[in-house]
């Protein structure tokens, strides 16, 4: 008589494989559903060294602070700024604004700053846009804390705050805006002069 030890073995892994196989069946469709509408790091990563071309090498150190620090973004803003300051100052830039589930969006920001902040700034920008339920929530002012100090080829983030929305500005460029600089972002639909 031949023990049936064996074959309770053999159905028992067959038993195991088959729930692991239904379990990895069913998280793969619930793990794209989590990132439905946002971002990956490595789909911002290609954008950002699209758009910022040569001058992309610490890009993605920023990004990989960004998502450390505020998960996978919904939204991210393209553009270009200018700007200067001596101890008070302007920014303009104009971009659009890329959503998985909307589309993309032409906008445009304006915004002033006041604090130990001098020199001038010519930007390519790229934002990280965070918990943005509408595109309506984007035209809003924007507030924050910033201040970096900006490097020939090097890459500055800040980060600015609308109810819960979060707009997270990278940028590079030509020229030195040094400080800690309190000041908002006005994001709009238009162009304007008037940045409050």
């Amino acid at each position: 008589m031949r023990p049936r030890f064996p074959h309770r073995i053999i159905g028992f892994c067959r038993l195991l494989s088959a729930l692991v196989f239904s379990s990895m069946m069913v998280a793969g469709p619930a793990a794209a559903q989590n990132n439905n509408g946002q971002y990956t790091m490595q789909e911002i990563i290609d954008t950002g060294h699209s758009f910022f071309g040569s001058a992309s090498g610490g890009l993605a150190k920023v990004v990989e602070s960004a998502f450390q620090k505020y998960g996978l973004p919904n939204g991210y803003i393209l553009g270009q700024e200018g700007g200067g300051a001596f101890i008070a100052g302007l920014t303009y830039g104009e971009g659009q604004l890329n959503t998985k589930n909307a589309g993309e969006h032409p906008l445009y920001w304006q915004g002033p700053s006041l604090g130990i902040d001098y020199g001038g700034q010519g930007s390519r920008v790229m934002m990280l846009v965070y918990d943005l339920p509408s595109i309506d929530g984007i035209y809003a002012r924007f507030g924050g804390v910033s201040g970096s100090a900006y490097v020939i080829a090097g890459f500055g983030m800040t980060v600015l705050k609308n109810n819960d929305v979060l707009v997270v500005p990278i940028r590079t460029g030509v020229g030195a805006r040094l400080g800690v600089n309190v000041g908002y972002l006005k994001i709009t639909q238009a162009p304007t002069w008037n940045p409050f």
